[in-house]
């Protein structure tokens, strides 16, 4: 994470500072937080690459054994800054080259670019990753949340498949994730009318794990009790469910980035969030 710094309080207690993810190592639990709670924690270039950095330096924590991940402030994370939208309507399809080579930047040896490594980071993690979910968890915010094994949310939260209300594809890990947790007519339906459900539903339909009145507590209770696990044999357990549904991701990963790369710029995609930011009905060209 750019502009970082460690601090140790005790030998079971390490903190990760930095001015867009902040890292509180206490007994074994990592408490991962997305910190720009003014923005809603929404995804610019900064966020991202502060996000997927903080993944990374989880890797190399063996004294971590579970880890929790939410947002500070009112939500969980919005989203894509509006900013970024804001660029791809005023300057077309060379705004969507800008955009794509921010969290489109591939990561290094690995199958995924960066907007999809903010996600897929958390099951790279040998431990097993809780998100508390509060307040809004839309478009990428969404695909982060789902690249949690564990999922604890609050009932009045907000879940979006948000991203073809701006002319886009779910393109961070998404719909391979969603394809692995919901029927495919429930995914397809979601994704198609980019409409935002409460926690409630996404209880019901399998986004959510667990519903509670205080997410991050509960996610950090559950977090202790599995940190109090025999290690190798809780790592052990999350690497063999990984085999089976980490299946077929590189190949999914490469087909979400040549779709968003077809979407972002053309006329239809502008429309879109012309529309959206007018709050007017799009008119598209078929």
């Amino acid at each position: 994470m750019a502009d970082s710094s460690v601090h140790s309080d005790s030998p079971d207690h390490r903190s990760v500072d930095s001015d867009r993810v902040r890292i509180d190592i206490v007994d074994g639990v990592a408490d991962v937080r997305l910190n720009r709670p003014e923005k809603r924690n929404a995804l610019d270039g900064p966020m991202f690459a502060a996000i997927a950095a903080a993944g990374e330096q989880l890797k190399s924590e063996s004294s971590v054994r579970a880890v929790v991940l939410s947002g500070e402030g009112a939500s969980f994370c919005a989203g894509l800054d509006f900013s970024t939208f804001s660029a791809m309507a005023s300057d077309g399809a060379e705004a969507g080259r800008g955009v794509s080579d921010s969290p489109g930047a591939m990561t290094p040896g690995g199958i995924t670019h960066l907007g999809q490594q903010v996600a897929w980071v958390w099951q790279e993690l040998e431990v097993p990753v809780i998100a508390a979910v509060q307040g809004h968890a839309l478009g990428g915010g969404l695909q982060i949340a789902l690249g949690a094994d564990i999922r604890i949310a609050h009932p009045d939260s907000q879940w979006s498949v948000r991203e073809i209300h701006w002319g886009l594809v779910p393109d961070m890990a998404g719909t391979f994730i969603l394809s692995g947790l919901l029927r495919p007519d429930v995914a397809k339906e979601l994704t198609f009318t980019a409409r935002v459900i409460d926690g409630r539903e996404a209880h019901s339909l399998g986004l959510v794990t667990r519903l509670s009145d205080t997410p991050l507590d509960d996610a950090l209770g559950l977090a202790g009790e599995i940190a109090a696990r025999s290690p190798g044999a809780v790592r052990g357990a999350k690497a063999l469910f990984n085999r089976i549904s980490a299946s077929g991701a590189a190949e999914q990963f490469a087909a979400e980035r040549a779709m968003i790369h077809a979407q972002i710029g053309t006329a239809n995609q502008i429309e879109a969030v012309m529309a959206g930011f007018e709050k007017r009905p799009a008119v598209f060209s078929d």
